[in-house]
């Protein structure tokens, strides 16, 4: 009689099946040791599970849940969509489109990352020859958790048909001498550490707690091998290192919202603490009902989460945005007290991603003529024509729509560590339509500011006069004259001049501050641009009373924006009537038309 051929995904049905009727650690130890048989047996599912280490986790793996219970490692929903994103980057490494794996993992609390990448190391080592892990973790403690209650509780439990002949077995290291495989933990307490081993596996593990993270993955970088993984994963830890790493755009950013863990969720105590949370739920204005009420009415999370939530809040409300935040921006809250309404700029910004992803923001540049390219005297107005480009610095949220009236603010860069800063209000709705944000020489910039002022309408431009005015006088060469105007006194504080351009002084820097606050907070949905509100995010009052940005941060689009904001005055509001055409010229177009008139 042929013994039947088991697939892998029956035997870890099976395995789920026989531990939800019997919750037996000694029958699932039992089965796993038949099941671990079936692999070594059966070179179709050996290769199968190799290809698949999450595989050997589920068929053969236990961990120790949050209640201390010894339990299958199944995996949850959150490590689940973790592996699909992985094995995606595995299979385009395969087949040439990618060469080493760099993911970043950001993270609510005990999601189980550090667990399920910890069993994924183990499983490769035991199913590769020549494997070559390595993990790094922020402090001795969890170093030792990590190897002892994760990784070596994991090992013990196998079956001894899968553990192959071991050559070092410490506290730090598993290695196995006849396939060569091994795995090492160890502290992030050096920049040198890992600098002389050859790893192709990497994990750092809440990497954000590093003190060098920079140069730890500097010197990672030599050791790694050319088709290897390198995961860092972590809560946040404010606007550090690893925040440069997330803008850096050179890893795949993974990011997990802390209700996809199904087991966040709780009951009421008893009727009248139910009674008393939907009473705060209903009228309540605290932060922590706001948020309830956009969790439950937006994100679409049950009840039983959100009290979840609400008791995490209760217990540490200032570590609430970090530990268990909503989104990215969230998680990397700024340290200091923002100067705008950071809750607001933070669901701004979820709706935006939301609602982008179906109207997409058109990105390019202006392509233009001059009139006599070698003296560059003029661009003629009929040449310039905006272009798509991924890699442009130009981004239209609403093309110009005729007769509107348009503003442009234009904050220069300062002395080659900044960036320019441009941004376009429709005058007539406060729309911001078109944003601009480059590190390009000014002589560039200044050619696409003229084309983007022409592109729309012939906008008044109000620019920062503090970096000189060389943009100011190329604009002029090249014959363009709608500016915004400021009253300024002559030295004798005596005659009131005209000048062109904003002045930025002490006073007058909190004064388009406050504008700015307060068009934030009774016209935030006229906002598009995402980068603009993630500067508004960074920027926040400091130790000295200043109103800055977070230091490694920057506002161009932020001042840009207030000084489009200012000019607005000096702009009519309306949209002009279309101009109704003579009826002699019209009797034209209808004949012309074929149509027969009288």
């Amino acid at each position: 009689m042929q013994t039947k051929k088991w697939t892998v995904g029956e035997l870890i049905s099976g395995r789920k099946e026989q531990w939800e009727l019997k919750h037996s650690v000694e029958d699932d130890a039992l089965l796993v040791e038949l099941i671990a048989k079936q692999i070594v047996s059966d070179m179709d599912m050996f290769y199968s599970v190799k290809a698949n280490p999450e595989y050997l986790i589920e068929l053969c793996f236990i961990v120790v849940d949050k209640n201390q219970k010894t339990v299958p490692f199944f995996l949850n929903e959150v490590q689940r969509i973790f592996i699909n994103e992985l094995n995606d980057c595995i299979m385009r490494q395969r087949n040439g489109i990618l060469g080493q794996i760099d993911i970043l993992v950001l993270k609510g609390r005990q999601q189980g990352f550090t667990s399920l990448i910890t069993a994924y190391q183990l499983a490769c080592s035991l199913l590769n020859l020549n494997f070559s892990g390595f993990t790094l973790s922020d402090s001795a403690d969890n170093t030792e958790t990590i190897f002892e209650d994760k990784c070596k509780l994991i090992y013990n439990n196998l079956p001894k048909i899968l553990k192959p002949t071991e050559k070092y077995n410490t506290k730090r290291q598993l290695i196995f001498e006849k396939t060569n495989s091994k795995w090492r933990v160890a502290t992030a307490g050096s920049a040198e550490v890992g600098r002389s081993k050859t790893i192709n596996f990497f994990h750092g593990s809440e990497a954000a707690f590093y003190n060098d993270l920079n140069k730890i993955n500097a010197g990672l970088g030599n050791a790694l091998t050319q088709n290897s993984i390198q995961i860092l994963e972590t809560t946040a830890n404010g606007y550090n290192e690893f925040k440069e790493l997330w803008d850096s755009g050179a890893y795949l950013n993974l990011f997990f919202e802390w209700w996809l863990t199904p087991e966040y969720t709780m009951g009421f105590e008893n009727a009248k603490k139910e009674g008393r949370f939907r009473e705060d739920l209903e009228n309540s204005q605290e932060w922590i009902f706001e948020r309830i009420r956009w969790l439950l009415d937006v994100k679409e999370l049950t009840i039983g989460q959100v009290y979840w939530y609400y008791n995490k809040y209760l217990k540490n409300p200032e570590m609430i945005k970090q530990e268990y935040p909503c989104s990215a921006e969230e998680a990397f809250i700024a340290s200091g007290a923002c100067v705008f309404n950071k809750e607001k700029l933070l669901q701004r910004i979820d709706e935006l991603k939301e609602s982008q992803k179906i109207n997409q923001p058109i990105i390019g540049e202006f392509y233009f003529e001059f009139n006599n390219p070698e003296t560059r005297d003029a661009i003629k107005k009929e040449t310039i024509k905006f272009t798509e480009a991924n890699y442009g610095a130009l981004t239209i949220y609403r093309k110009p729509e005729p007769k509107h009236p348009y503003v442009i603010g234009f904050d220069p860069k300062n002395l080659g560590v900044d960036f320019h800063g441009g941004t376009v209000i429709d005058n007539a709705t406060g729309e911001r339509v078109a944003t601009y944000h480059s590190s390009v020489d000014p002589s560039v910039a200044v050619m696409q500011l003229y084309c983007l002022a022409r592109y729309y309408g012939n906008a008044i431009i109000c620019l920062e006069s503090n970096m000189g005015l060389y943009m100011q006088s190329e604009l002029e060469r090249l014959g363009y004259s709608n500016f915004y105007v400021r009253e300024a006194f002559d030295k004798m504080g005596k005659v009131l001049t005209k000048e062109f351009g904003f002045w930025t002084h002490e006073n007058s820097r909190k004064m388009i501050i406050e504008k700015l606050q307060e068009n934030i907070k009774e016209h935030l949905h006229l906002y598009n641009s995402i980068d603009t509100l993630k500067e508004g995010i960074s920027f926040i009052h400091k130790e000295n009373g200043k109103m800055e940005h977070e230091d490694g941060k920057h506002d161009d689009l932020l001042f840009s924006d207030m000084l489009a904001n200012e000019c607005r005055s000096q702009q009519t509001y309306y949209v002009r009537e279309l101009e109704q055409e003579k009826p002699v010229k019209l009797i034209n177009k209808l004949k012309k038309a074929g149509a027969r008139i009288g």
